[in-house]
């Protein structure tokens, strides 16, 4: 949902793949072939070059025919085959999947103070997670994302100490990008252009330098350094910077023309981030099932995967990248908005929400009020079809349309008022202002009683921040679960501030919402808990971050979701709830999972081994979805002690509507055991059979003083599959 959402879809039939051989009908297809069999890579790429060729006839061929070879994570290639050729392949015994290449899509001055992490210019002052973690000192952050625009601010490296010895990354030159772009700050920088036609690199960088600007931001986002007395226009004024300031960053531009990112480019870019060595990779990328592999690797090899959940909410079922060892994150408002007083000729003062700054724009008489024409304030609804949120085009053609009609202003009337990324357009031309249809009715109800006469003034925005904007809420446009691939994989897994973020944009600061936004801030939350916990598991680390999270808001009231009516926020729409950055330094308790365990699932997904249901409902995840519960079922986890030695934790269970929950032992004991794990088991029995919904609830254990350790649940009681509910 950032800015240049409305114009991918138009830009993605532009991406075309350039034909690498004389056959018209070649494609790019993806190879994957699981683990590598050498630790050198050039003997893994020998032995693509050797496929290829066995199915070729030639060598020359073979060599034309690849794009990329994945060589240090994972072994695997894309190549350019026609669909003969990609059966071929398909049956040699070491080959996994074989599968055509598709694209995937991309989806602060005030974020992190709201999450708490206030950044103290005294760091012997500066308490909690920020101050424990050294500000992410020396952390490796990887950015799979549309590249990085260097010369901003948040990226200078006064102060920076040498680069980590173990770093193995390199800095890939390439247009208006040379070796001097890396510095102690950037200091990996790649980028992928295989396989892309000569059409869309020509109105791109062939570097890793960033002309969309979605990738700037979201480095920024994640580990920008201080930056004073940021602002767009006055608006949002603050300090900017990113939630791990001091973490180094790796960037690979996978992404082209607005936003498409091609997966062979994707996996390249994992395999690649291995070899770096990488502690984290945040991907703000949408579109990803069972796909991408490489992640499963990432883990394997303890670096922690964040991706974005997707952009198509409120609609359940829409939530992507649903992976078990990924976190998903969802998108929240913050405690920031910015009113803008509109004032009618019969002296009503309403407000609306703005980027409108510039008072010079328009004069400060009133302007005459109409629903369309020139020289005044156009009201205008959103379509009437668009019965949640907005089509993501309708604000942007408005304003479009209105400027062309040589309108002075815009008052648009939407469901939601704080998806303000589009306004920049009406900059320096007229002030364009949100406003919800309660404050529409009543303006049109001025027109309407005063036809040829009603006149309207706008005033410029404010900012106000703090305890007066209710907050956070799950945004509109967050996607929501279950998950349609794995219903018994609970996601979304987290919520995060994705909404009118401020933060780095070529040489400036920008406004973005989406779940793109919310993605780095939980990326950077993991990097501070790496470099408090460097032993832990990418898992715990997870696990720290979901079992920690807040269902409340700072009012102390249930966090609402925004849908159609407004509704209490479930696991669905934020997973384990929002995130809480200090109390997920110190969980007590967490779920891990060895990583080899993965393997099951991955193998299940492939329809390779039998049992698999049994086996999601078990893996040892810090959440529990049921999806198809016909009388009772059985499930098992497993808590590790990271707290003190001696404690005693008590179980507290939230049962979802409609079922029987019980679990052996309530009580665990680890001053008894001796052991610092504990395994449980959980038991849901429904009441009556029904073909019911989705009801929610939660388990917790608690100590009863510091650590309470929460886990959401979702359960669905079925009678017929066929029929089975999703609501």
């Amino acid at each position: 949902m950032d800015s240049r959402t409305a114009f991918r879809s138009a830009l993605l039939l532009l991406v075309t793949l350039l034909p690498l051989s004389a056959n018209a009908s070649s494609k790019l297809y993806i190879v994957y072939m699981g683990e590598k069999k050498h630790d050198d890579p050039s003997v893994v790429t020998a032995s693509h070059h050797d496929m290829l060729t066995s199915v070729f006839g030639s060598k020359d061929e073979a060599l034309r025919s690849i794009v990329y070879s994945y060589k240090h994570g994972f072994s695997g290639f894309a190549a350019m085959l026609t669909e003969s050729q990609a059966e071929t392949i398909a049956k040699f015994p070491e080959v996994v999947t074989v599968k055509p290449n598709i694209f995937h899509e991309t989806h602060t001055t005030r974020s992190w103070d709201f999450l708490d992490l206030h950044h103290n210019r005294q760091p012997a002052q500066q308490p909690g997670l920020l101050k424990k973690a050294k500000y992410g000192e020396d952390v490796i952050v990887g950015v799979i994302d549309t590249g990085i625009w260097p010369e901003s601010r948040s990226f200078d490296d006064n102060g920076y100490g040498p680069v980590p010895a173990r770093w193995k990354g390199k800095c890939q030159t390439g247009q208006d990008f040379n070796a001097t772009s890396c510095n102690r700050k950037i200091i990996g920088a790649r980028w992928y252009g295989l396989g892309i036609s000569d059409e869309v690199l020509n109105n791109n960088y062939k570097s890793p330098r960033d002309i969309d600007g979605h990738g700037t931001h979201v480095a920024s986002t994640v580990a920008g350094g201080e930056v004073q007395g940021v602002s767009y226009g006055g608006l949002g004024m603050g300090v900017a910077r990113g939630g791990a300031p001091r973490a180094r960053l790796s960037i690979y531009k996978v992404c082209w023309l607005g936003g498409n990112c091609p997966e062979a480019a994707v996996l390249a870019a994992i395999d690649d981030a291995i070899y770096d060595g990488v502690d984290v990779l945040s991907l703000s990328l949408g579109g990803a099932g069972q796909e991408l592999p490489g992640t499963l690797h990432a883990v394997q090899r303890g670096i922690s995967v964040v991706f974005a959940g997707m952009n198509d909410g409120p609609v359940p079922q829409t939530v992507s990248n649903t992976l078990p060892w990924v976190t998903t994150v969802a998108a929240s408002t913050i405690d920031r908005s910015f009113p803008t007083l509109i004032s009618l000729g019969n002296k009503e003062k309403l407000v609306g929400q703005s980027l409108h700054y510039n008072a010079s724009v328009i004069s400060g008489d009133f302007k005459g009020l109409v629903y369309a024409g020139s020289g005044k304030i156009v009201l205008c609804y959103q379509p009437a079809a668009a019965n949640s949120m907005p089509p993501p085009q309708a604000l942007p053609i408005a304003i479009n349309l209105t400027i062309m009609a040589g309108a002075k202003g815009l008052i648009f009337a939407q469901y939601t008022t704080n998806l303000l990324d589009f306004l920049p357009l009406c900059k320096g031309v007229m002030p364009c202002v949100v406003v919800d249809f309660e404050i529409a009715h009543r303006i049109a109800s001025y027109w309407r009683s005063d036809k040829g006469n009603a006149v309207v003034k706008v005033s410029p925005a404010m900012t106000v921040v703090g305890k007066g904007v209710l907050s956070p809420r799950v945004a509109s446009f967050s996607s929501r679960g279950p998950s349609l691939l794995f219903p018994s994989i609970l996601k979304p897994d987290i919520a995060a501030p994705g909404v009118s973020i401020l933060a780095a944009e070529g040489d400036s600061y920008a406004f973005n919402s989406g779940t793109s936004m919310a993605c780095p801030h939980v990326s950077a939350v993991t990097a501070l808990l790496k470099s408090v916990h460097p032993d832990w598991s990418p898992a715990m680390i997870k696990s720290a971050i979901v079992t920690t999270a807040s269902v409340t808001d700072r009012f102390g009231m249930p966090i609402q979701a925004e849908a159609v009516p407004r509704k209490l926020a479930d696991p669905f729409d934020f997973g384990g709830g929002h995130i809480d950055p200090d109390r997920a330094v110190d969980p007590g308790l967490v779920y891990d999972v060895d990583a080899r365990e993965y393997n099951k699932f991955f193998n299940c997904t492939l329809g390779y081994v039998d049992g698999c249901e049994s086996y999601y409902l078990n893996l040892n995840l810090p959440s529990i979805a049921v999806p198809n519960l016909k009388d009772h079922v059985m499930l098992r986890r497993t808590v590790t002690n990271v707290g003190p030695v001696e404690a005693i934790y008590h179980l507290v269970v939230e049962a979802p509507a409609g079922i029987d929950v019980s679990v052996e032992p309530s009580v665990i004991n680890f001053t008894q055991s001796g052991s610092k794990m504990a395994t449980f088991m959980v038991t849901f029995t429904t009441r009556q059979r029904v073909q019911g919904g989705y009801t929610f609830g939660s388990l917790t254990w608690s100590n009863g003083s510091t650590h309470s350790v929460r886990i959401p649940i979702a359960v669905r009681t079925v009678i017929q599959d066929f029929v089975a509910d999703t609501a």
